[in-house]
């Protein structure tokens, strides 16, 4: 992924160096309700997820989640990036953001960023999103973004129920 920049924000790769805010983003209430503990307690336990999670899905596709910085002062605020998931047959982009940044518009411009760099670098013009029904917000943000609810869909590990969005192919 190349390194975007908004007026705000730096969209950068995310590497181990990147534990300690990954630790406090997987385990604040938001991350837990929203999308699901990922069993992740310790330092030891975000380098792994980095290594196995974003820095995998770069190698292996191009592009993964992103650390979302703050352009002024370079402090993580968030994630932003998109993933390719077995059980969907287009990238979804994704973003979640430490609960004190919540309500700033960061999400947004990150996330418009990463939509038009993966549709004009990357010539990747289908999109997905999900997010459970109870996430109005995020809902929210994937309409400002252009995105349209398809359907309802349920994951493949547990079964909960997921909307998913697109972008017009």
């Amino acid at each position: 992924m190349a390194e975007l920049t908004t007026a705000r924000l730096r969209v950068r790769a995310m590497n181990e160096d990147d534990a300690p805010f990954m630790l406090e983003l997987l385990n604040q209430a938001s991350w837990l309700q929203f999308i699901g503990d990922r069993g992740v307690r310790t330092l030891a336990d975000a380098r792994g997820y980095i290594r196995q999670g974003p820095m995998a899905m770069m190698e292996r596709h191009g592009f993964g989640f992103d650390v979302v910085e703050g352009l002024s002062d370079g402090a993580p605020l968030g994630l932003c990036g998109l993933a390719q998931r077995d059980y969907l047959d287009a990238p979804d982009i994704g973003f979640a953001f430490l609960e004190r940044h919540a309500g700033k518009g960061l999400a947004h411009e990150a996330a418009a960023a990463v939509l038009a760099d993966a549709q004009q670098r990357l010539g990747l013009m289908r999109i997905l999103a999900t997010t459970r029904r109870v996430n109005l917000r995020s809902q929210a943000l994937l309409k400002r973004l252009g995105l349209q609810l398809e359907r309802l869909i349920h994951h493949p590990e547990d079964q909960r129920e997921l909307l998913l969005f697109s972008t017009a192919a």
